[in-house]
């Protein structure tokens, strides 16, 4: 007897009942609070497999593809979801903050206020749109839109640090140290409030109540080198010869995404300074120097000297700073390393090297000009830029080498010490031109941009 083989026919299966997309949802939700990214876009995208306007996992989704980094794709998932039910106010929160980091300002004040419209109690959007007014120098409505999240929410900790850093930039420091009081008072443990404290202190010209409160720090974080360099600089106890590694990258690491932002705000010039001398120096641009950028940071430099330079290499200690750098398509090479070691490992590398704001975390500056003078070329350049001391502090300083580590944790130094230290290190035809190089607590920091050639003599 002959059997026949049954064909089966595979069933499509049904759609899973509300209730299951629900939990779905929720699982989805958890992952990616913990942090499990493809677990939680997987479970999204399954989601909207079975049903494609379902508006939460559309609106997660988004806010996921924009850690992602993709931020174009996440505004118009959020706003899908957004379509499908306006009711929501995170959504228009979340899309606000996609569009503030995307650069669209505007839209993203649109997104903020319809936010405010539906839930008038919502703290965190009068937090990020008090955020948005200060970029646009709005301060006055950046300050009563932070006063009222601390009063919908008075442990709303952001909304204090960001009420306190605009009353510093306003010059209202002791109102400024209130609000980190406070802040300190609702996450005692957050080192960024501590620092921000110990700055306000240190505006006041409070330099011991400053380095009370580092030595509070370090007697919880004792490896800390924030508060171990910060200690020192209000102290005046135990100041190193330079800024630590761990400072350096630690500081310039944490605010690498917002660091252009802020330093145009600072009125930032020493990149433009720099760029400057090497034209009236280098004469007419024609690509063929060899050029070090040490301290490159987010490369500033790099695309003002650019018609300068045949090959552009960039040294920093950050690594996100140097990402940054590489966005800007300018830099041949670009290397994670300390500044005096990479300079001994390039033996007359380079027919110039320039440093903006660099030599500000160097105290002596003897092994970093001598291991410069190393990796130039006959009659090589070098240029860059210090923190000049006013006279009282330099007549201060002379017998502490002639350089000095200032409160806010940066070194400046003498005409006299650079006027003895370049010839020594190798250095002639030195000129130090005074300049303003930034603008801090609205007072103009005093500067010298320096200028000399490798002498073969």
């Amino acid at each position: 007897m002959s059997t026949k083989k049954r064909k089966q026919v595979k069933q499509r299966p049904s759609p899973p009942s509300e209730l299951g997309i629900n939990e779905a949802l929720q699982f989805a939700i958890f992952a990616h609070r913990t942090a499990k990214l493809d677990d939680a876009e997987q479970l999204y995208k399954r989601i909207l497999e079975t049903v494609p306007d379902q508006p939460d996992a559309l609106h997660f989704l988004g806010v996921l593809t924009h850690q992602r980094g993709h931020s174009a794709d996440a505004i118009e998932l959020i706003n899908r979801s957004i379509a499908l039910d306006p009711s929501q106010p995170d959504r228009y929160n979340n899309l606000g903050n996609v569009l503030l980091e995307s650069g669209r300002v505007s839209e993203a004040v649109s997104a903020y206020e319809k936010n405010i419209e539906l839930a008038p109690d919502h703290a965190d959007a009068y937090n990020n749109i008090g955020t948005v007014y200060k970029a646009q120098q709005r301060l006055a409505e950046a300050a009563l839109a932070y006063g009222k999240a601390i009063a919908i929410n008075p442990r709303h900790s952001d909304a204090y640090n960001n009420l306190g850093n605009l009353m510093l930039v306003q010059g209202r420091v002791r109102e400024a140290v209130e609000q980190y009081c406070k802040l300190i008072t609702l996450i005692p443990d957050q080192p960024e409030a501590r620092k921000l404290l110990g700055i306000a202190y240190y505006m006041l010209g409070q330099y011991e109540a400053a380095a009370d409160v580092y030595r509070k720090w370090l007697a919880m974080e004792p490896d800390n080198p924030v508060a171990k360099h910060q200690l020192a600089a209000c102290s005046g106890e135990h100041i190193p010869a330079r800024a630590s590694d761990a400072y350096v990258e630690s500081t310039f690491d944490r605010f690498a995404d917002s660091f252009d932002a802020k330093l145009a705000h600072l009125s930032y010039r020493a990149p433009q300074l720099i760029a400057e001398a090497l034209a009236h120096v280098a004469g007419e641009p024609g690509k063929r120097l060899a050029v070090l950028d040490a301290g490159c940071g987010t490369g500033l430099c790099g695309p003002l000297i650019e018609p300068f330079v045949s090959r552009l290499v960039g040294v920093d200690l950050s690594g996100r700073m140097l990402a940054r750098a590489k966005s800007r398509d300018v830099y041949d090479v670009l290397v994670k390393a300390e500044l005096t070691a990479y300079l001994n490992s390039q033996s007359c590398a380079f027919d110039v090297i320039l440093s903006a704001d660099t030599l500000v975390y160097f105290g002596s500056l003897e092994d970093v000009l001598k291991a410069a003078h190393g990796a130039l070329r006959e009659r090589g350049l070098l240029l860059f830029t210090v923190e000049a001391m006013v006279e009282v502090e330099a007549a201060e300083s002379a017998d502490r080498g002639g350089y000095r580590l200032n409160p806010h944790g940066r070194y400046s130094h003498s005409r006299a010490y650079l006027d003895r230290v370049l010839p020594q290190t190798g250095f002639a035809e030195v000129t130090l031109e005074p300049a303003t190089l930034r603008m801090e607590g609205g007072t103009p920091v005093a500067g010298l941009v320096v200028t000399c050639r490798r002498d073969e003599q």
